[in-house]
């Protein structure tokens, strides 16, 4: 089928928006590559450097052989369950590459910090920027200049952005990105959201609840529901930086074993100088950036990504906005439900069809990009299969034709939805997204009057004294990248939908996150500008009233021109969020992050040469 025409009119415009910063990346990373193996710009002393270490054959064969060196960069830690499996990892990447005919060394590791653990905590004000500081360690590992291809260990939220950012700064360099994938399933997620809610009216206390999150989170792998990090999953699938169907295979078994071989062996085959080179930079070009849009549309993704996939894209020279998310939104179906936007988790979802079912039913709809490179080459069909064990080998097979569940996932002729899940807003409050595909049509639009809290603390405790029974848009403003590192604001979840199940149109609008478990409440976030850039936000009062048509895409505070343009910006106390837990620290994050649209980052494009007029002498 031939391509949507929407899809590519989006991919023209990003094309030519991005014309300069690309270009000028692609000779950056031209640039970078060396005649024969990387560590041929080595001198004696940096190389013996470089292997002093290794085994004694590994190290004969970096002297005398001209074989490719692999570096593992891994985001192993053994306190959070998505990365515990990564421990086995480097072992048995170092034997596949030798294998192989090259070989891998250990290279650096990067930090991973866990929002299910620091959320609502003092911790998950650096959350967003530890996505920055892991490109910047990836980097570090990747200085050394010993590397012909790396493999990329991680799963979570701001795991995978980041080192893809990093990657993408080496982009000469191949990349092969292994998962650890999901725990095994636990407690129903629906079950697991009434427990909270139970918590959150008093009716249960700390010992149930926590028995109940015990269940639901409860072995090594990365958390079953569709949040940020198993929408990287998806994401690395459609991108080709995954080998096919490695998403969301559990972690400790034989086949999960086979693919982080087979994927190790794949990062030497595509190496510098070998005869498939296939450098990351050239990789993720435009149309893989929009092939991960949509991707996270399908699948009712984490509206986390519209900020990483901006950064991502950024990375590479390409430029991309929050009008490109919309456009494509507005044409993408809506092929999944998992949870927050069902009741499945990916483990359900693999078993229905899985990431290979999504990608031809979406290449047979003309709705991705097949003309792209991958870690297997140049097209995007080969991915539209799942790997299995047949008498101990890794072997590939079609991905069904049909799905196993349409309670979970569907093909493009009969979606959930004729629309993908995110939609922007604007209005006179800036522009924001919302993540419609968990909200019922019916609470969609909401006008009411405006409760105005400058943190999640303060809300939280006006919900407890019930001071919040009635209609009303809850303005959580101060929870900007500037302000305070832009944290989650997951714990305001259960007292909303709380109200909400009482009967009140509630809503929310903030500066901040939601993330993938954005759920059943309407939810306005990263609203641009943040009030500490000067947004709007900063003119809302208790009592205004609201508006937020998801349908419509309208975010507006009903208050006469002539009032709001002569109000003044609110002020807040922020010195709180400046110091303790590490976050003085994170201090020049906050000076330098950019805005939402922007993706957040502390990095800039890719510098461009002016041109320089040749002159006759």
């Amino acid at each position: 089928m031939s391509l949507h025409p929407v899809l590519s009119s989006v991919t023209d415009r990003i094309i030519e928006r991005s014309r300069p910063w690309r270009s000028a990346y692609l000779a950056r990373m031209a640039s970078a590559l060396q005649q024969g193996v990387q560590r041929n710009a080595l001198s004696c002393t940096n190389l013996a450097h470089g292997f002093a270490a290794f085994p004694a054959n590994d190290k004969l064969a970096l002297r005398q052989a001209r074989v490719p060196s692999v570096a593992i960069i891994s985001s192993y830690n053994d306190m959070l369950s998505a990365h515990q499996p990564f421990e086995r990892f480097p072992q048995l990447i170092k034997d596949a590459a030798r294998a192989a005919g090259g070989v891998a060394q250990f290279a650096g590791g990067v930090p991973a910090m866990c929002d299910g653990v620091t959320q609502g905590q003092p911790g998950m004000e650096l959350s967003l920027f530890s996505r920055d500081a892991i490109a910047m360690s990836t980097a570090i590992a990747l200085s050394h200049n010993m590397f012909d291809a790396a493999v990329y260990l991680g799963v979570c939220d701001k795991i995978v952005p980041g080192l893809l950012i990093g990657a993408l700064h080496f982009g000469h360099l191949p990349a092969v990105f292994i998962p650890a994938g999901p725990m095994t399933s636990g407690m129903s997620n629906s079950e697991k959201a009434r427990v909270r809610q139970l918590y959150a009216q008093g009716k249960i206390g700390r010992a149930e609840l926590l028995e109940a999150e015990s269940q639901s989170y409860h072995g090594a792998g990365t958390c079953t529901f569709y949040g940020t990090a198993n929408s990287n999953q998806m994401l690395m699938e459609v991108m080709g930086l995954h080998l096919p169907g490695a998403a969301f295979i559990t972690p400790g078994t034989p086949l999960r074993d086979a693919l982080t071989a087979a994927a190790a062996q794949r990062a030497v085959h595509i190496a510098t100088h070998t005869p498939d080179y296939t450098p990351v930079g050239r990789l993720v070009d435009e149309k893989s950036i929009v092939n991960a849009i949509i991707a996270l549309l399908a699948t009712g993704g984490s509206t986390n990504h519209t900020l990483h996939l901006v950064a991502i894209a950024k990375a590479a020279g390409i430029v991309i906005d929050w009008d490109d998310f919309s456009a494509l939104s507005a044409v993408i179906p809506l092929l999944t439900r998992i949870y927050p936007n069902g009741d499945a988790d990916v483990n359900h979802f693999h078993a229905a069809g899985g990431t290979g079912f999504v990608i031809r039913e979406l290449l047979d709809a003309g709705l991705l990009h097949d003309d792209v490179t991958t870690i297997l080459g140049k097209s995007l069909r080969a991915h539209c299969s799942e790997p299995f064990l047949q008498d101990g080998a890794l072997v590939w097979q079609p991905s069904p034709a049909l799905s196993a569940d349409t309670n979970v996932v569907r093909g493009a002729a009969e979606p959930f939805s004729a629309d993908g899940g995110l939609r922007l807003l604007s209005g006179n409050l800036g522009r924001a997204v919302i993540k419609v595909s968990a909200v019922k049509p019916a609470y969609r639009r909401v006008e009411a009057p405006a409760i105005v809290f400058d943190s999640q603390e303060a809300f939280l405790q006006a919900y407890k004294a019930d001071e919040l029974n009635r209609d009303f848009v809850v303005v959580v403003r101060f929870q900007g990248p500037r302000a305070n590192g832009m944290p989650e604001l997951h714990s305001l979840t259960p007292a909303l939908a709380n109200l909400q199940d009482a009967g009140f149109h509630v809503a929310l609008v903030t500066d901040g996150r939601m993330s993938g478990a954005s759920g059943k409440v309407p939810a306005a976030i990263h609203v641009s500008p943040e009030v500490l850039a000067g947004g709007a936000l900063g003119r809302v009062r208790t009592g205004d009233m609201m508006l937020l048509d998801a349908d419509a895409g309208i975010l507006q505070a009903l208050v006469p021109d002539a009032e709001w343009a002569a109000r003044s910006q609110a002020t807040a106390d922020l010195r709180s969020n400046q110091v303790g837990m590490g976050r003085d620290l994170f201090a020049m994050f906050r000076a330098t992050v950019s805005a939402a649209e922007e993706g957040a980052t502390t990095f800039d494009l890719p510098p461009v040469l002016p041109t320089v007029e040749k002159v006759t002498v």
